[in-house]
């Protein structure tokens, strides 16, 4: 990491946190596991501005609006204008601002606005990344507890009867978002890593129902 971005994170990180709230899976721990993915990818894009790109990957979540929040698809945007104004008072450089907002407006599954620059490609595809995988499934659980949503749908996890609907069952969600994700990676690394990672949510969800639908021991 350069002077430039050493001297930066911390005060980011320092933004970002004053911002908290009390979702685990849009802890300060998600944007460092965020600006980990970008930089992996960053390594394939060296024309990349990386400080406009650490920026965006701190300060995405500082409006986080809760999944059923009927503004949720406003929150990039208003996450976009706080973290502007509150780089502006840090003297952050003033040609980088609209940059890191474009990245941040962008990077929102809900918010349905493409990324054009390849800052905000890498931010949105990093920010993916953190939603598969592992850590990825211990998100989905987590959000999927506090909103009160079943594990599964009870006779049908796999969905082959009925509608998919994650909001009423957690399972669902691997089919509805997340296997999505992959294929609308903004880079070739992107996808290389989301593929990757969807192949264990996959196992996951196949071996999930394979125990779900046991039969019941016999007596």
């Amino acid at each position: 990491m350069n002077s430039l971005l050493t001297g930066w994170h911390p005060r980011l990180v320092a933004l970002a946190a004053a911002a908290q709230g009390t979702d685990g899976a849009h802890d300060t721990n998600h944007l460092h596991r965020v600006w980990r993915n970008a930089s992996l990818l960053l390594d394939d894009y060296p024309e990349a501005d990386a400080l406009v790109v650490l920026a965006g990957c701190y300060l995405h979540d500082l409006v986080n609006l809760s999944k059923n929040d009927p503004e949720r698809h406003l929150a990039s945007r208003k996450a976009a204008l706080l973290a502007s104004r509150q780089l502006a008072e840090l003297d952050f450089p003033p040609n980088k601002l609209a940059a890191v907002a474009h990245a941040i407006e962008s990077h929102s599954f809900s918010a349905g606005i493409r990324p054009e620059t390849i800052e905000a490609k890498i931010v949105q595809d990093a920010d993916r990344l953190d939603a598969l995988g592992a850590v990825g499934l211990a998100r989905l659980f987590y959000t999927a507890g506090r909103m009160d949503s079943a594990l599964a749908h009870p006779d049908d996890p796999m969905a082959l009867h009925r509608d998919l609907n994650d909001k009423a069952y957690a399972l669902d969600h691997i089919d509805t978002k997340l296997a999505t994700l992959p294929g609308k990676m903004q880079t070739a690394a992107g996808r290389r890593l989301g593929e990757a990672r969807m192949q264990e949510l996959i196992a996951f969800r196949d071996n999930f129902i394979a125990e779900w639908a046991a039969s019941p021991a016999t007596p």
